[in-house]
């Protein structure tokens, strides 16, 4: 993968621990926006999308925001208490969660990051993959409905419409999405 900026938006009422990732964090590799009020976070989440979501539960219970933008395209960290992790990572987990304890050694929130980094290219590509697949199923919804109204008002099969559709499309240079949207401009009541 080519090296490129990571956003990350770092929720934390903790002065420390947003001191302590913003070393970590740096330009050119992170793009680092931080707030310290939740309200604040999910205007900022939004207005944007950002690769990296991390946020500080405080005393562990704080996980609200977090569940609420686990639907995002961003892979999000959840930082709890040491003495908190089993169950809140439990809880959280089937949102698609990571969850790290606090306080955290430099080298467990690298290897973290670099977990979400992964995270969020997987994201990238089922969404992508998401997209493409929602295109097809409404070209075969468009083709099909197009099919039936050749079916209904010219009294063809489903083969002999099915080539129509094909035929027609290849002819005018049009595709087969663009050929069944003029037949059902056209046969549509």
């Amino acid at each position: 993968m080519d090296t490129e900026s990571h956003s990350v938006l770092l929720v934390s009422k903790d002065k420390k621990i947003i001191s302590q990732i913003s070393t970590f964090l740096v330009p050119p590799l992170f793009e680092l926006k931080t707030t310290s009020d939740f309200n604040e976070a999910r205007r900022l989440a939004n207005e944007r999308t950002f690769n990296i979501i991390i946020v500080d539960s405080g005393d562990g219970y704080e996980t609200d925001f977090a569940i609420n933008v686990a639907d995002s395209y961003s892979a999000i960290i959840l930082m709890v208490p040491s003495e908190h992790f089993d169950e809140i990572s439990y809880r959280v987990e089937g949102y698609g969660i990571l969850t790290i304890t606090k306080p955290f050694e430099a080298f467990y929130f690298y290897n973290i990051m670099k977990i979400a980094i992964a995270v969020r290219y997987k994201i990238q590509i089922l969404s992508s993959q998401t997209t493409k697949l929602k295109v097809k199923m409404e070209e075969i919804r468009l083709v099909n409905r197009a099919k039936m109204l050749l079916m209904q008002h010219l009294k063809m099969t489903e083969q002999e419409a099915h080539r129509y559709i094909e035929k027609e499309s290849m002819d005018r240079g049009l595709k087969r999405i663009a050929m069944a949207e003029k037949i059902i401009i056209t046969y549509q009541n």
